[in-house]
């Protein structure tokens, strides 16, 4: 139970972290600002640590909703029609993203287009399936596990992720944009030093899950995921 105990002090102590880093922004006027979607909340911490005073973000969604089902709705048209920039996380997650994206009728914002960004891309993808997979397995993607933001680890791809998607929209920012990225950066290595040094006295430790969404976060400081409580990802087990 210590050891559990520990692993969630640190995962708390990164999002606290994370938010006074999202927050620091300065008092640009409201409409000088790019206006950026993202579709979960880490990326709109991200996305507001890269973009400063520059950029006003919002996210579709809540950390309390289970990202790979969120309800399409009218409000998110409305955000997504006047964005400049989406972030998506990819990798299926959050999918349902496209039918938001068609009911905004916001060019910029169609798969391909100039202000899609999808933070997946060079991410080294863990629990890629190796062969056939339906949906009687259950909440299985194909292209691997998508839950990649829970390792603190992975910040640096995706912030430089969303450095291009910015710099595509206001290429006279990139300078500040770049300088953004690199405090952030320089911050998030020295917490990394700290909090693996935290936990390197439970390395190798047995973890179970709920839903296999912590494997990053396991895989970066060397702990094993032994059991998941769900039958399948994505069923909730018997009573």
């Amino acid at each position: 139970m210590r050891h559990v105990i520990g692993i969630l002090a640190v995962a708390v102590t990164l999002t606290a972290s994370l938010i006074p880093w999202a927050l620091g922004a300065g008092s640009a006027d409201a409409a000088d600002k790019i206006r950026v979607v993202t579709t979960i909340p880490d990326l709109k911490a991200l996305a507001q640590v890269v973009g400063g005073d520059l950029v006003d973000v919002e996210s579709l969604t809540r950390g309390t909703q289970n990202f790979h089902e969120a309800e399409v709705r009218p409000s998110m048209m409305l955000k997504l029609r006047k964005a400049d920039l989406l972030i998506e996380n990819g990798l299926d997650l959050d999918a349902w993203a496209d039918v938001a994206v068609e009911g905004a009728n916001n060019a910029k914002l169609v798969r391909g287009g100039p202000g899609r960004i999808e933070v997946s891309r060079g991410v080294p993808v863990l629990d890629v399936p190796g062969g056939r997979v339906d949906r009687s397995m259950g909440d299985v993607h194909p292209r691997g596990n998508p839950h990649f933001t829970i390792d603190p680890g992975m910040a640096p791809i995706v912030t430089q992720n969303i450095l291009e998607g910015l710099t595509r929209v206001a290429p006279q920012h990139r300078a500040a944009f770049e300088r953004n990225r690199a405090a952030f950066v320089a911050r998030l290595q020295e917490q990394m030093t700290r909090w693996t040094a935290m936990l390197e006295p439970v390395r190798g430790a047995k973890v179970v899950v709920y839903h296999p969404v912590f494997v990053y976060f396991l895989t970066r400081f060397g702990l094993a995921q032994v059991a998941a409580i769900e039958d399948r990802p994505g069923i909730p087990p018997s009573p």
